[in-house]
């Protein structure tokens, strides 16, 4: 008997719905291109939740960032995550790096990131 409740308690739980399940969510689309709009591949992009929702929940993990890269086209396409506001970070040969703090709060979202070359070295000896 005390089995049979223990598990009953436990299907209860599990067929609960979230108490964020009702949460706004938004769908990221990211795009990294050169200044001359040609898409950036392999660009390492790193998402990080700065206020609002801390912890996304993406199948069974919770996520508190993300890290991944461009496709050829230079798209990163995330999961829907929570809405707040989050810091996009961009890392590419050849360029300088990217951060930005954007306030997600709409259900799609396309950022697109324009990636500047390398300035030229600076020494204050000669």
């Amino acid at each position: 008997m005390r089995i049979l409740s223990s598990l009953a308690f436990a299907l209860m739980i599990l067929a609960a719905p979230s108490a964020h399940a009702d949460d706004p969510t938004t769908t990221l689309r990211i795009e990294v291109k050169t200044l001359k709009d040609k898409p950036i591949d392999r660009a390492a992009v790193t998402v990080d939740f700065v206020e609002g929702r801390s912890v996304a929940k993406l199948g069974k993990k919770n996520r508190r960032h993300w890290e991944t890269r461009s496709n050829q086209e230079g798209v990163v396409k995330l999961p829907p995550i929570p809405q707040g506001k989050v810091r996009i970070m961009v890392h590419a040969r050849g360029y300088q790096t990217y951060g930005e703090v954007y306030d997600l709060n709409e259900e799609e979202k396309t950022i697109e990131i324009k990636m500047n070359p390398p300035q030229s070295q600076y020494s204050a000896h000669q």
